[in-house]
């Protein structure tokens, strides 16, 4: 069940260290931009968490841009939960939140190198198409940023 979430809960705060140490390890240090909690406790970001019989099993946050506008933030699933649609599941669950708010765009900055295919593949198929960057995001060969039109896709999974 994905609901929101408190990013100062222990497990949440588990999960967070595991997803800023993949970000670490595999970016240049200019180019990690995953929060941390003091980044997630923002009052424009809105923070969940996907739980199966209380076992954490993702993350992730919008964070507001401005006042059509969001940023997807944070979304890790943990590896055991990998490969079972939490991930999917997850940037379903962002993208209804934000049509909710009327928002008419969401946008997110993930890693370029081969070890964020299954992300950026996980984005694309749900409607997001690769763009510029956004924001106060500078360009950089480490960073791919993608959009999604809300208005331009009715649902980003047709067949659910």
């Amino acid at each position: 069940m994905i609901e929101a979430d408190d990013p100062r809960r222990d497990d949440v705060r588990a999960l967070l260290a595991r997803h800023l140490e993949y970000a670490i390890a595999t970016t240049p240090p200019e180019g990690v931009y995953a929060l941390d909690l003091d980044g997630l406790l923002d009052p424009a970001i809105t923070f969940f968490s996907y739980r199966l019989d209380g076992e954490l099993l993702a993350i992730g946050a919008l964070k507001q841009l401005d006042d059509d506008h969001a940023e997807l933030k944070s979304m890790h699933t943990a590896q055991a939960a990998r490969g079972r649609g939490i991930g999917r599941e997850m940037v379903e669950h962002l993208i209804a939140f934000a049509r909710d708010r009327g928002l008419a765009r969401i946008s997110l900055e993930t890693g370029s190198m081969d070890s964020f295919a299954p992300a950026r593949s996980l984005y694309s198929k749900a409607g997001f198409l690769p763009c510029g960057p956004f924001g106060a995001y500078p360009g950089s060969p480490t960073s791919s940023f993608m959009t999604l039109d809300l208005g331009a896709v009715p649902h980003p999974y047709p067949h659910r």
